[in-house]
């Protein structure tokens, strides 16, 4: 199995800033994506970025120009730098992979608990 672990939520004011931290552990053979979504109250979760193992990123047009993706591989570490916060960032954010574990044959999709991150003066 694979474990995700988010850090990093938090209240922060509009136009300020946030760094988001995931961190995979346990059985892993090999990760492939990693990435975060996002659930706002009453509404359904959604894409915020992912990025492959090879570097490719993938932005929602919401957040595209704003929030910047990265990932340690060599530590298992996926990070989203949200900049320019708006209220409508207001969320709990998910970290996602798609992951082997070890003793699997075929990838699985795993999510981290969740951290809140509010946008508010």
């Amino acid at each position: 199995q694979v474990q995700l672990v988010e850090s990093g939520g938090g209240l922060v004011q509009p136009g300020g800033s946030l760094r988001l931290s995931c961190a995979a552990s346990g059985s892993i053979f090999s990760i492939y994506i990693m990435g975060w979504y996002r659930q706002a109250p009453g509404n359904a979760r959604e894409l915020v970025a992912t990025i492959t193992n090879g570097g490719s990123t993938n932005y929602a047009a919401s957040v595209q120009g704003r929030f910047i993706i990265s990932r340690d591989n060599a530590k298992n570490t996926v990070y989203l730098q949200m900049n320019s916060l708006k209220p409508e960032d207001t969320a709990v954010y998910y970290c996602m992979s798609i992951a082997t574990a070890i003793a699997r044959t075929t990838p699985d999709n795993y999510w981290g608990q969740g951290t809140q991150v509010t946008v508010s003066s």
